[in-house]
């Protein structure tokens, strides 16, 4: 998360006064890094996965589960064993890395090289996933285990759910009534985040999710672990006074939503121009793979109404005061910003021809002058005004140390706010003195409970990325709708019951639907594109960048946008919808069929399409289905949406049993997705 400077962090009251200094300075080093990468092109297929993993700590006599802080002593177990792999000359593999979270109980892993587009690459995402884990799960002590989870279950209990336990009393950062201090990693900028969140919003952040109500749910619910009558802080009476609603779960700390875990991808493009038209693409797709790993079904030890991490998280870091919440009438702040900084992306930003200016439909305020400076630099409209609209955000954190910088060496300034826009996209410039180029983070999906369902995932957007290149594909919706569909991909069970505004044809005009290739042909005859915007190829052995464009049409039909898009379903956007529309898994399929695999590379990559078509077609649950069902049959579950300790214990057992190999769920996994744990690294 962000970068983790050794230095002073500054208070709120002291960070303000700086706040116009690292915009300009960041908009400076932006254009310092325009001017020196902006005809790049050429670069190839490089991207990478981040995976995100809860250290939890099993008391198998007291059946009971809890959150091990031990995040220091693992880090520094896990650099040791790190640094002596890196001497191993015999090592076949690049060696992973390892990096601390929010959370104090969270690691993140990352590869220790970026993939290239080769196959090879593609099908050995799950193997180095699982290496990864099997490095910390040797660091941890006997009884921790290293869990890929969204959402601890009982985070913020009343009862014990950390080891050590430590009293929310004591949280200076948060003022939580319900998480410690002692939660959030000790490293300046996580506390000073937190705390610096909590004083420009002018209170503490308020999420509330609707209790799922059970057979015996209270009705009204009104959680009992609430201090209605009490005030922990002289200026903090928020819970009793509204901010906690009625038949909700209340939380009110920035770790509830940093201290989730999450599955993101990154890849660099070819050029700036490719990276945009990408970025714009993956913008509808993020609120249907949000749906498709829904995996956060229980909060605060109650069952909630919803499965998913997103809207927690945006509220988590909501540090829009009540003037640009639209409660109060602007005086000192000079905008109304509809979203948290943490939500779904506001704007394409493509200059493509089939990025009409219709599809930026909603009120997106920016900062003019910005905005100004950009366009007279020559940089065009959309793209200043992306910039613009990131830069109407303070930096939260700022170290004095780094208040003057080289910004001709540096692009701090501009991360700085730049890296605190949590979107579910991400558009990333180049970072100064690096070979890195263009890149594009997709940043919805959570975080799944076994390497095989994460590899997958991770496959199915690299091979849809490159589909999407190779074919041209148009996905644009008003991003009104795309607003829309990340509150219906949130709902429970949405991959099965809601509707999602998609796009109804997505071939250019004057092309016809790409064909679905043959599984496992893995010949090397010419490829049948000539009818997707591509001439016909020599299948290759590798994934690339650098796909042409399509030139506008002498004639197109411009009709209403209203008509180029309909509700459908999950399936039919994943599966097809008729003869016109073959779903992302039939351009997926189109795609592999340009490619040179062999019958077994290609059993291997069906595997994980299988995953996500079942997935999508209903046949198989999510993991926030599948939590849900386990709870409500739990011989100790009274109905009441409330999950207690043996509950969360007897869950998060099953769940480490999957993740092994040991407990077979056809309910959740396709039954011949193998038992990778007997081929990988346990």
């Amino acid at each position: 998360m962000g970068l983790l400077y050794l230095g002073t962090p500054l208070t709120w009251e002291e960070a303000k006064n700086h706040a116009d200094h690292v915009r300009d300075h960041g908009i400076t080093q932006f254009l310092h890094t325009w001017d020196r990468v902006k005809d790049r092109t050429g670069d190839e297929l490089l991207w990478g996965d981040e995976v995100e993993y809860m250290v939890v700590i099993f008391d198998d006599e007291k059946k009971d589960a809890k959150l091990s802080l031990r995040q220091t002593e693992i880090l520094e177990e896990l650099g040791r064993a790190v640094g002596t792999l890196h001497n191993d000359a015999s090592l076949s593999t690049s060696v992973p890395k390892f990096h601390p979270e929010y959370g104090r109980y969270m690691l993140e892993s990352t590869p220790g090289s970026p993939y290239t587009g080769s196959i090879a690459d593609l099908l050995s995402v799950e193997a180095n996933m699982r290496y990864r884990r099997t490095l910390a799960r040797n660091r941890l002590k006997e009884n921790e285990i290293p869990l890929t989870l969204t959402s601890f279950p009982r985070l913020g209990t009343a009862g014990v759910f950390t080891e050590p336990h430590y009293d929310s009393k004591d949280a200076k950062s948060s003022h939580s009534l319900f998480l410690p201090e002692e939660i959030t990693n000790p490293h300046a900028r996580f506390p000073t985040l937190t705390a610096n969140i909590r004083s420009r919003r002018k209170s503490k952040v308020a999420i509330n999710l609707p209790i799922f109500e059970d057979e015996r749910t209270p009705r009204p619910f009104v959680d009992p672990t609430i201090p209605w009558q009490r005030d922990i802080y002289p200026e903090d009476p928020e819970a009793k006074n509204g901010a906690a609603l009625i038949d909700h779960i209340y939380m009110d700390a920035m770790g509830f939503g940093m201290g989730c875990c999450c599955l993101q991808l990154t890849f660099q493009c070819c050029n700036v121009n490719e990276a945009r038209r990408m970025y714009d693409a993956l913008i509808p797709i993020g609120p249907l793979m949000l749906a498709l790993t829904a995996a956060s079904p229980i909060w605060r030890g109650y069952l909630a109404d919803v499965d998913c991490r997103w809207n927690v998280i945006a509220g988590s870091v909501d540090d829009r005061t009540p003037e640009e919440r639209g409660l109060e009438p602007l005086k000192n702040n000079r905008y109304i910003i509809p979203k948290s900084r943490y939500d779904s992306v506001d704007l394409y930003i493509s200059s493509e021809w089939a990025n009409k200016p219709a599809y930026n439909d909603t009120v997106v305020p920016y900062d003019e002058a910005i905005r100004n400076r950009l366009l007279s630099y020559g940089i065009d409209d959309l793209l200043s005004k992306h910039i613009a609209h990131l830069f109407i955000r303070d930096p939260l954190v700022i170290f004095s140390e780094t208040i003057h910088q080289d910004d001709s060496s540096s692009s701090d300034h501009f991360e700085n706010i730049q890296s605190t826009n949590w979107q579910t996209l991400r558009f990333k410039p180049p970072p100064p003195g690096s070979s890195i180029g263009w890149r594009v983070e997709f940043r919805s999906m959570e975080v799944q409970m076994t390497d095989f369902e994460n590899a997958a995932f991770a496959v199915f957007i690299v091979l849809l990325s490159r589909a999407i290149l190779a074919f041209n594909l148009n996905f644009y919706v008003p991003i009104s709708k795309v607003d829309e569909n990340m509150q219906r991909a949130q709902k429970r069970d949405a991959a099965r019951t809601q509707k999602f505004f998609f796009r109804k044809n997505v071939i250019p005009q004057g092309y016809a639907t790409p064909a679905a290739s043959s599984p496992s042909s893995g010949s090397s005859t010419p490829s049948e594109c000539s009818d997707c915007g591509m001439a016909p190829q020599v299948k290759e052995r590798k994934l690339r960048n650098c796909f042409p464009t399509l030139a506008r049409p002498p004639t197109i039909d411009d009709g209403l946008v209203e008509d180029e898009y309909e509700e459908m379903s999950i399936k039919e956007i994943f599966c097809g919808k008729g003869s016109a529309f073959p779903g992302l898994l039939g351009l997926v399929d189109a795609y592999l069929g340009t490619l040179e695999a062999t019958p077994d590379e290609r059993k291997q990559i069906d595997k994980y399409l299988d995953l996500v078509r079942g997935r999508a077609n209903g046949t198989l649950q999510t993991p926030a289905a599948w939590m849900r069902s386990f709870v409500r049959s739990h011989p100790a579950y009274k109905f009441d949406s409330t999950v207690s300790q043996e509950i969360n214990y007897d869950l998060l057992i099953a769940v480490d049993r999957i993740e092994r190999g040991t407990l077979r769920v056809p309910e959740l996994l396709p039954e011949d997705y193998g038992q990778p744990h007997l081929n990988g690294f346990h």
